[in-house]
């Protein structure tokens, strides 16, 4: 069972990694789609974090943090995009 949480745990490294990327693309982004899509990649490598970590310490409330989180991100990209439009800006 150890080896399953060390998978688990290098997994969840893993996708931390992948959002510091997202982090520099969103610093970095010459246009406001590299932003927004990457505002979304962060959201949803956060919400496969506390799945994979629910699944390493074994409590399955986190998976409904996860949901929510995941519901949340949905809006934010769809709120951004709107947003984005609206001001005139095509994505």
């Amino acid at each position: 069972m150890a080896l399953v949480n060390d998978i688990l745990l290098g997994a969840t490294a893993a996708f931390i990694l992948a959002s510091l990327v997202g982090v520099f693309r969103i610093v970095r982004g010459p246009t406001m789609p590299d932003r927004v899509i990457a505002v979304n990649i962060i959201g949803s490598n956060v919400v496969i974090v506390i799945a994979l970590l629910a699944a390493a310490i074994g409590e399955p409330g986190a998976l409904d943090i996860a949901l929510v989180y995941a519901l949340l991100n949905f809006l934010l990209s769809i709120a951004i995009s709107k947003f984005t439009v609206e001001r005139g800006g095509v994505l």
